[in-house]
């Protein structure tokens, strides 16, 4: 491995679903919306489309879950708080999407870490997409 190379190597990451950590895996894979996103002209003009996916690191409560909703981190309220954003109005960076729908994530004390990953599908016609994945971590959590 050339000293390069190691500049750039990722470092280790606790997984998202953790025993050890007590941590469950919460996630949403390849949401397809419509959205007012981009910096030039020509894509102010209409929505297109952007796929999202989010992971979430949750802490798992202490006691028996109850097969109550209430006691969960609910994908469906997430994938509502995350339409309101998109549907929110425009803007130019999918970083800033991105950073936005981290912190509705993270709003949640449960919720210990967020990966969120947007896509802009009709970009390039040489490239399924374009985009940008970020992470952040609850300071509470």
């Amino acid at each position: 491995m050339s000293p390069r190379s190691k500049l750039f190597t990722p470092a280790p990451q606790a997984p998202m679903a953790s025993a050890e950590a007590g941590t469950r895996h919460v996630f949403v894979r390849d949401l397809v919306l419509s959205a007012r996103i981009g910096a030039y002209e020509h894509e102010k003009a209409a929505p297109q489309r952007i796929r999202l996916n989010l992971d979430l690191a949750v802490r798992e409560a202490a006691a028996d879950l109850g097969d109550r909703l209430e006691n969960v981190v609910c994908y469906d309220s997430v994938l509502g708080r995350v339409r309101e954003i998109v549907q929110a109005g425009h803007v130019n960076l999918v970083e800033t999407l991105a950073e936005r729908i981290a912190a509705v994530c993270l709003e949640d004390s449960r919720v210990r870490r967020a990966q969120v990953r947007v896509e802009k599908l009709d970009v390039f016609q040489e490239a399924e997409s374009v985009g940008v994945t970020i992470e952040r971590l609850n300071p509470f959590g």
